[in-house]
């Protein structure tokens, strides 16, 4: 998911992919450690997403206080 794509949703919307891009990264985590996955660069990519999710959360957050 690129910057452009999470900047057009809601906090909302953000907030609910934070969660489900977590608990996804959880799961591919335990699974990697069980069993090797098969494009380990997956797990990245995850990691990446997220962060430009937080990031852009926090960004529109700050925003939204100084519009108030």
């Amino acid at each position: 998911m690129e910057s452009k794509e999470i900047r057009e949703l809601s906090i909302k919307e953000i907030e609910e992919r934070i969660e489900n891009n977590e608990l996804a990264l959880k799961k591919m985590k335990l699974n990697h450690a069980v069993s090797p996955l098969d494009n380990p660069m997956k797990l990245k990519e995850n990691k990446k997403t997220l962060a430009r999710l937080k990031t852009i959360l926090t960004e529109k957050q700050k925003a939204e206080i100084a519009d108030s």
